[in-house]
């Protein structure tokens, strides 16, 4: 909607737009759908808003747990962010979870709403373990764009940036963003969909920064390995999911102001 008019905001997808990386379950997740909210707000102090996004959730999960509730809810805004999940399982078929994501492409745009997405940086430049999914990232990438080019879907293209894989923007695990990180991507999906004060801040490079040695690398990848990539294999192992047992942090349209 031109000008950023929205009052229904709907965020659709996996732990990213859930916010892990953004505060804890503690405090409470934030998250660039949380920020992005926020930044419609001050364009439409009437809007509402709800994240039905759940981590740990595949494309397929997402489109059958998350887009009839979402139609339900008639946004003129929503956004899917999905996939990453699928691609780093051993065995994924790319045009499959691209067909999922243009499913909730299609249906959410008939029914009258401005729909965004984004694409997926270089995922082996942040966690080296993951560079064999190099190809499927780039492939999935080139499908998003064309399923967003056939619905009129706003992309933001973070891919092509090299700022989307300073290590900065994301968080220990090097599978969520950090702070910093979902600050980045809800402006980058602000200037995606024209929102007034939005611009390509977030494109720009951080300061240099000093890189660890050799052997400091080395070290730290494997203190990640153990504290993070094992416990994930394991839930790989034994079908299990971070997402098991949990539901959406906000399934209804609420104020901002207003709690999860």
């Amino acid at each position: 909607m031109p000008g950023g008019e929205y009052l229904r905001y709907v965020a659709l997808g996996d732990s990213q737009t859930e916010g892990v990386g953004d505060g804890d379950d503690i405090v409470g997740l934030r998250g660039w759908a949380d920020r992005l909210a926020e930044h419609l707000a001050t364009v439409s102090p009437g809007l509402q808003y709800a994240n039905l996004a759940v981590r740990g959730r595949v494309a397929g999960q997402v489109r059958a747990e998350q887009l009839e509730p979402a139609l339900a809810l008639r946004p003129d805004l929503a956004t899917v962010v999905a996939g990453v999940n699928d691609l780093l399982r051993p065995r994924v078929d790319v045009a499959e979870v691209a067909g999922h994501l243009e499913e909730m492409f299609a249906a959410l745009t008939a029914a009258g709403a401005q729909v965004a997405t984004l694409t997926i940086p270089d995922v082996g430049k942040i966690a080296p373990v993951a560079r064999p999914v190099r190809a499927r990232v780039s492939e999935l990438n080139t499908l998003i764009r064309a399923a967003a080019a056939r619905h009129g879907v706003a992309v933001a293209e973070i891919a092509p940036h090299p700022v989307a894989t300073d290590r900065r923007l994301w968080s220990v695990d090097r599978l969520h963003a950090s702070p910093l990180g979902h600050a980045r991507i809800a402006a980058a999906v602000a200037q995606a969909i024209d929102l007034p004060r939005s611009d390509d801040s977030w494109t720009h490079p951080l300061p240099p920064q000093v890189l660890p040695t050799g052997w400091q690398s080395a070290g730290a990848e494997l203190r990640w390995a153990a504290a993070f990539l094992g416990p994930w294999l394991g839930r790989r192992l034994r079908g299990r999911s971070s997402g098991d047992g949990r539901t959406a942090k906000r399934p209804h349209l609420l104020p901002l102001s207003a709690g999860t």
